[in-house]
């Protein structure tokens, strides 16, 4: 169905590396529900950009597990997959713009020089996750360099020159987020994240790139997603004004987490839907374990 702008837009976008747990149901009864009171349409996308853990049969399953939760989406279901070429040509823009460079320092690189900085008594700057900020190594190349290094094929990503951006905008930027009701503006603060990767040499886009591309191509108007990408919406919000890209209104639930205080996360195993329903657990149980 070709995109209307007559009525909202919701998307729900999960990875097909895993199974769905609570934390998935959670987000799509969100989505579902606030799509509904608005009378807006639901879409469903695929981010299956990481080809060396995304499978069809994952996927699949994914949707099965949609439906059994009463879950309905328009169709085509969109695939990021099938995206690849969108998300080169907004890079390409970024690059020709100056803002963006190719970053050569492999992790263990990072980690030695963040552990070697801090083994002398002094703190490295860290994103609002927790993670070390990126060196400005790369970023310092001379541009002699750089060609030298890109044409003897040394593996690379590229990486967002966060400064440079900011100060392209030249302005505050906020981000709209639904709360109790209401759209309040929040400030966002794109520099605490420092130079984020938007693609790597084992995928084509980062999430920060994709999603804000993919959010445009639907023209999303409610991102409805858990409150750890809360913060990420500065990086967001950058991307979509440098692009020129329309800004959708933000809300970000709470999160379900397990006995240790963390957040469900396939990667960790945490109880699976199917799983759930292979106990006996009806679609009413799910949504109480939901607390909806």
């Amino acid at each position: 169905m070709k995109p209307t702008q007559d009525r909202p837009v919701f998307r729900f976008a999960p990875s097909p590396n895993g199974y769905l747990h609570l934390g998935h149901a959670l987000s799509a009864f969100e989505n579902q529900m606030r799509a509904r009171v608005a009378g807006g349409r639901l879409l469903l996308r695929i981010e299956d950009i990481d080809q060396a853990r995304a499978t069809a049969a994952l996927e699949a399953a994914l949707i099965e597990d949609l439906d059994w939760l009463g879950i309905l989406f328009e169709t085509p279901v969109f695939r990021q997959s099938e995206h690849f070429a969108d998300y080169q040509a907004m890079l390409d823009r970024l690059i020709a713009m100056g803002l963006a460079y190719p970053a050569f320092l492999t992790r263990g690189e990072v980690r030695r020089l963040v552990a070697a900085h801090e083994a002398e008594g002094r703190s490295w700057p860290r994103d609002p996750d927790g993670a070390p900020l990126y060196p400005a190594t790369d970023r310092l190349r001379g541009e002699g360099e750089r060609r030298a290094l890109l044409a003897s094929g040394k593996r690379h990503a590229w990486r967002f020159d966060m400064a440079a951006a900011v100060a392209r905008v030249g302005r505050p930027l906020s981000w709209r987020e639904e709360r109790d009701g209401r759209v309040v503006d929040i400030p966002a603060d794109p520099e605490a994240w420092g130079d984020v990767v938007l693609s790597r040499s084992d995928a084509p886009s980062s999430y920060h790139l994709s999603v804000v591309t993919d959010d445009a191509a639907q023209a999303v108007t409610h991102v409805v997603r858990g409150l750890d990408l809360y913060h990420a919406t500065a990086i967001h919000r950058l991307l979509q004004e440098l692009l020129g890209l329309d800004a959708p209104v933000y809300h970000h639930h709470r999160l379900i987490l397990g006995p240790d205080g963390r957040k469900l996360s396939k990667s960790n195993g945490d109880t699976a839907l199917r799983q759930l329903r292979a106990e006996g657990r009806s679609r009413a149980d799910i949504r109480v374990l939901c607390g909806i």
